[in-house]
């Protein structure tokens, strides 16, 4: 298939998605497409979406649309953000530099992985474009400091700490494909330690990763703030309990997460628990949202339920593994079009005058 005639063929992300299966190897795919058990959460993140109706209005002067938002006191030129996802390595042979290169042109703000295949300063090095860093807490917190130190140097403007995974879930088809990074791909921010290459799973007989902190409390919320002065936000939050906490904690924001179903199967769609989880933290902080996103309709809707932004994860690496950063633009310049549609339609020309009543009750 050539690459060079592909993106005149795509036309949403669907479309993307199929092309991406038919480029990726067997292992590739199933890591990046599954998620947990049953997939219930993964189908539910999409599903949710489309059980909620939009209300158009006629007759408003959209003929001037601005999708302009700011978060943590730098004005976006769109709500559309990058979720942090692993291995890039495995959908493109330029890996996150190549991510980060079509975020930039599409003026999207990327948040770059712990489990990243190309290092912290090696991707800073590569954009000019705002970049945040997600953080998983390592049981050596000495590793963790540096991470935190290395993402500080290299000018990333924000820290995202995964906080919804004690211990992975249990992904069926990535253990039926036998994933394992492949040779020549590693963890390149491990590099020179242990976990830096092959599996990330754990040991037979065990739940626990060497590379994830199951002892994980909100002291450590705490503590990280401590040692940095980068605004934490906190990605994973779901149950309106937590949001309180995270409020109280001194969190910069919250990300309502599920983790795209891959850790907790049954657990809620993020669309659903994104209003209590903004109810709670009432103004409070920023919230923002992932899950299941793939029109401008979902983005509309969740800024309509109280998010700030989205992110996207699976669409932009399905961009990725078919053009490379011109795949990545494109996803986002797709969403951020249908956006803009859905806004004309609903009679919404500013992303502040999107509330709850462009929902159909």
């Amino acid at each position: 298939m050539s690459t060079s005639a592909l993106p005149a063929q795509l036309f949403d992300l669907a479309d993307y998605e199929r092309a991406a299966q038919r480029v990726m190897s067997t292992v590739a795919w199933e890591y990046v497409a599954a998620a947990a058990a049953d997939e219930i959460t993964a189908r539910e993140n999409q599903m949710a979406f489309t059980r909620l109706r939009l209300a158009p209005r006629a007759l408003v002067d959209v003929s001037k649309l601005d999708t302009r938002v700011t978060l943590l006191g730098r004005e976006l030129a769109h709500p559309i953000l990058l979720a942090p996802t692993g291995y890039h390595k495995l959908a493109h042979p330029e890996g996150e530099l190549a991510t980060a290169r079509g975020a930039a042109e599409a003026q999207a703000t990327f948040v770059l992985s712990t489990v990243a295949t190309v290092s912290i300063e090696e991707v800073a090095a590569a954009t000019a474009s705002p970049l945040w860093f997600q953080l998983y807490v390592q049981t050596d917190r000495g590793f963790t400091r540096e991470l935190v130190s290395r993402a500080e140097a290299a000018g990333y403007e924000a820290l995202v700490l995964t906080v919804d995974t004690p211990v992975l879930g249990p992904r069926y088809r990535e253990l039926r494909a036998n994933f394992n990074l492949p040779a020549g791909v590693e963890r390149a921010n491990f590099r020179g330690r242990v976990g830096a290459t092959g599996s990330h799973r754990a040991t037979e007989g065990s739940i626990f990763s060497a590379t994830l902190d199951a002892s994980l409390t909100w002291k450590d919320v705490e503590w990280l703030r401590s040692i940095t002065k980068l605004p934490v936000l906190l990605k994973g939050i779901i149950n309106p309990l937590d949001a309180a906490l995270a409020a109280q904690s001194g969190a910069a924001g919250i990300i309502v997460s599920n983790h795209g179903g891959r850790n907790l199967d049954t657990a809620p769609a993020t669309i659903e628990a994104l209003p209590r989880v903004v109810a709670n933290v009432a103004g409070k902080i920023p919230v923002l949202v992932d899950g299941g996103i793939r029109h401008g309709t979902d983005v509309l809707k969740a800024l309509a339920l109280g998010a700030n932004a989205v992110l996207i994860g699976r669409p932009y690496v399905y961009g990725l593994a078919v053009d490379g950063a011109r795949g990545v633009a494109r996803i986002v310049g797709m969403l951020r079009r249908e956006l803009e549609m859905t806004m004309a339609h609903c009679g919404r020309p500013t992303i502040a005058s999107i509330d709850s009543s462009v929902l159909w009750r």
